[in-house]
């Protein structure tokens, strides 16, 4: 491991069940497939937290995201981190990450890194977002309109469709392209950074982490991705459509389902151009002649809901299969083609991946390296993965948003148990029988089950205050009252 170095990829709402090396139908990755034949997939891959901001705790500092308190978000000053532990082993190291505001310095997220791009200045502007620029005495006389509407839910729910239609009228009119209405770099720009740096190192040990954003709404995927997968009468102009009408929060899940496969299409599409460009991506360190020494790790921060429980996106609120299930895939030139199918949390990535590179594992990690058992061609055998997160509102920089109660998931390879604490309720799902968790087991049903995931659930809350590490949490908590000061 003289030479190893490391490639880290993180795909924003990435869900497992939409890859094809995890048995998706639709042809979205087949570089990723082809590499998954020389790969260890583990199959039951569970992040530790929902959303991103609850997610990349563990997957870049092996901590659990409530271990040093609801109110801190991101990496801790002087926390250690995959990035801390290679650049003080004497790799070079390079974050690109595709615009995502919670994976930026105010968070801690650039230390460690020699070169630290977060795109975030180069974001586009309001023209992502279909509203129309009205004058004041119009958009005054809409206020009024709109007031008036709410007395009643029938004219309420007339004025949100005609106010609807009228801003689709307005925004339709400027027929602007994908490339124009993207809120964030797509895979080709970051890969591009991503080959410029690695050109740059020589044949220094290095360790990149990729974060690339296609998957997330809103969902503009290049028309080049939308003919691949024969779906290209998908205009920039129906797309701004779709993204629109799925992002209305005055209609149910019995409208939504009119246009879900459209938007399916579209997220699929932003699937199907990062494997375009993670072939680019492996192809640049074939030709530098670095692959064979490489580590090539893929896996998502969380997954993304299309209403298969009434709701859109990855709210924290819920814990279901659809947020929490990610893809991973790990590639080394020793592993041979396996599938892990034990659950596997994200809290145990950082340190497999310090092992698989001959780095020293900080102690401050709460998970364990599987490196040697997967190494050795045996399977992953590992505790419940835990999941937490707290049930915020719209905006988690509130601190207030942030002391909602406690969500929690425990799920092995039969069970998941959720743990709402703030409504002080539980739901057991048997997932070999109800993979689709529509119906949680009566109080009185597979009691075992539950006592046994109710106690992991206590233990890991016993262990979290045990372990809390009070100097993390002061100097997270100074920090976020110097960035409210500016």
């Amino acid at each position: 491991m003289k030479n190893r170095s490391l490639v880290l990829v993180t795909v924003d709402c990435l869900r497992a069940d939409h890859v094809g090396f995890q048995g998706y139908s639709r042809p979205v990755t087949p570089f990723l497939d082809s590499l998954a034949r020389e790969s260890v997939v583990f199959s039951e891959a569970i992040v530790a937290g929902v959303p991103t901001y609850f997610s990349f705790p563990a997957i870049l500092a092996s901590r659990y995201p409530l271990t040093l308190g609801r109110d801190i978000l991101g990496i801790a000053p002087n926390e250690p981190t995959i990035a801390t532990a290679m650049h003080g082993a004497g790799f070079a190291t390079a974050a690109f990450l595709a615009g995502n505001p919670y994976l930026s310095p105010r968070f801690g997220y650039h230390v460690g890194f020699d070169a630290f791009h977060d795109f975030l200045g180069s974001l586009p502007g309001a023209s992502a977002l279909p509203v129309p620029d009205e004058n004041k005495s119009l958009s005054d006389i809409n206020r009024r309109i709109q007031r008036a509407s709410r007395r009643t839910h029938l004219t309420a729910a007339a004025y949100d469709e005609l106010y609807f239609r009228y801003c689709q009228w307005r925004s339709a009119r400027e027929n602007l392209s994908v490339d124009t209405l993207r809120r964030y770099p797509a895979a080709d720009v970051m890969v591009d950074q991503a080959c410029s740096w690695l050109r740059s190192v020589g044949d220094q040990r290095f360790f990149l982490w990729v974060h690339l954003m296609d998957p997330h709404y809103p969902h503009y995927p290049p028309q080049e991705a939308l003919a691949a997968l024969d779906v290209s009468h998908i205009t920039s102009r129906r797309a701004r459509w779709l993204n629109s009408f799925w992002n209305r929060d005055d209609i149910g899940p019995r409208r939504q389902q009119r246009y879900r496969e459209e938007i399916l299409s579209l997220y699929d599409a932003g699937v199907y151009w990062v494997d375009r460009q993670m072939s680019r991506l492996v192809g640049l360190l074939q030709e530098l002649r670095r692959w064979d020494e490489t580590v090539f790790v893929l896996t998502a921060d969380h997954g993304e809901e299309f209403v298969e429980h009434g709701g859109r996106y990855h709210s924290p609120v819920t814990l279901y299969e659809e947020l929490i299930h990610v893809p991973l895939l790990v590639r080394a030139p020793e592993l041979s083609d396996t599938i892990a199918q034990s659950p596997f949390s994200l809290i145990h990535l950082a340190p497999t991946l310090l092992n698989a590179v001959g780095a020293e594992v900080p102690g401050s990690f709460q998970g364990r390296s599987c490196w040697e058992q997967i190494a050795a061609g045996g399977n992953w055998e590992g505790p419940p993965a835990i999941v937490e997160s707290v049930g915020t509102g719209r905006n988690p920089l509130r601190l207030e948003e942030r002391m909602r109660p406690r969500q929690m998931a425990i799920r092995d390879r039969e069970y998941k148990l959720i743990v709402n604490f703030g409504e002080r309720t539980d739901r057991l799902y048997d997932l070999r029988n109800d993979a689709e968790e529509r119906s949680p087991l009566p109080a009185g049903a597979s009691v075992r089950e539950r006592a046994r995931l109710l106690e992991v659930a206590r233990a890991h809350l016993e262990k979290t205050r045990q372990n809390r590490n009070a100097d993390f949490a002061l100097r997270a908590r100074i920090r976020d009252l110097q960035q409210a000061a500016k």
